[in-house]
């Protein structure tokens, strides 16, 4: 079977200027010039080295061997569009897999995700949790939402909020022997670490609260846990603004200082670069972008007063 081709754009052309018979509405469909489309009708005849069209009386008519050309091509040119078509869609649709911690799959991705689904009913969502919040993407994952500056090699990057960190506690705090009304009162209970101490001692430190000791108090591996520890009244939690947002909504927690430690770092949505044109990714990127924008200006119910030096 020979393997020569003609050029995929004159054949295109040909089929536009065959269908109308009429170079210029040819090239009204091509978006092109009058010119362009003459151009190519000549390319293609030169290949093939036949004439495919004559003109009469004004009239542009397809001669023999360009009829037969275009009864063969048409239908192969339609052919190609509706598999691209349907390659595209297929791209479009299917799995969309999202990596991200079990704190932020909790508090954030998953109460939001049935939005997503109704708006892309075609796009079949599968959540990855990992412990990781960096670092290089698994193979089988699509996008990912990491917890840092915002620079990773070989991936875009898309911040979301700007992340405070703020205590929180259960209700019953603000009440009893020890009412926690200044945070020099946080010496009377628990202080819930997640991951480190070091995120209550900068606080402690920017707060000026004195006799209060950053040293003792559980750790958790996940900031949701700390929260959890904080809803069953074990102790006062430094909840980031974005995972703490639905226990304060509801009431389960509650924050009794309005101040706040801006942080570094932020959560972000990420994805390879290659797939900045991904149909899936597009779409799934430009929902959290537009969720986040509803709630940029809405910090969990607080006017967070920044302190001094309010960077971790």
């Amino acid at each position: 079977m020979s393997n020569k081709l003609p050029p995929l754009n004159a054949v295109k052309t040909f089929e536009a200027a065959a269908r109308h018979l009429s170079f210029t509405r040819a090239a009204e469909e091509l978006f092109v010039t009058q010119a362009a489309v003459s151009h190519q009708i000549k390319a293609l005849e030169s290949f093939l080295g036949v004439r495919l069209f004559r003109r009469a009386h004004r009239t542009l008519l397809l001669t023999e061997e360009g009829q037969s050309y275009f009864q063969t091509v048409s239908p192969l040119l339609r052919a190609l569009s509706e598999a691209t078509d349907r390659m595209m869609a297929m791209r479009a649709s299917g799995a969309l897999t999202v990596s991200l911690t079990p704190s932020f799959a909790i508090s954030w991705l998953v109460p939001r995700l049935s939005e997503f689904s109704a708006k892309y009913p075609e796009i079949d969502v599968r959540i990855k949790a990992v412990d990781k919040e960096s670092g290089p993407l698994d193979d089988d994952v699509d996008v990912a939402f990491f917890y840092g500056r915002g620079r990773w090699p070989g991936l875009e990057s898309c911040k979301l909020h700007s992340e405070y960190r703020i205590p929180v506690c259960a209700p019953q705090l603000l009440q009893g022997t020890h009412p926690l009304k200044t945070p020099n009162d946080l010496q009377y209970y628990s202080l819930l670490h997640d991951g480190s101490r070091q995120d209550w001692k900068r606080w402690l430190r920017q707060a000026s609260a004195k006799h209060v000791n950053a040293n003792v108090g559980p750790i958790f591996s996940h900031s949701t846990m700390a929260l959890q520890a904080a809803i069953l009244g074990q102790g006062v939690a430094l909840g980031h603004t974005t995972l703490a947002r639905p226990d304060i909504e509801s009431g389960r927690l509650v924050v009794p200082f309005k101040t706040a430690m801006l942080s570094r770092d932020s959560y972000f949505l990420v994805f390879p670069d290659e797939d900045v044109d991904n149909p899936k990714v597009v779409a799934f990127k430009a929902w959290v972008m537009e969720r986040v924008m509803k709630e940029q200006n809405y910090l969990v119910g607080i006017q967070p007063e920044p302190m001094d030096g309010s960077y971790e």
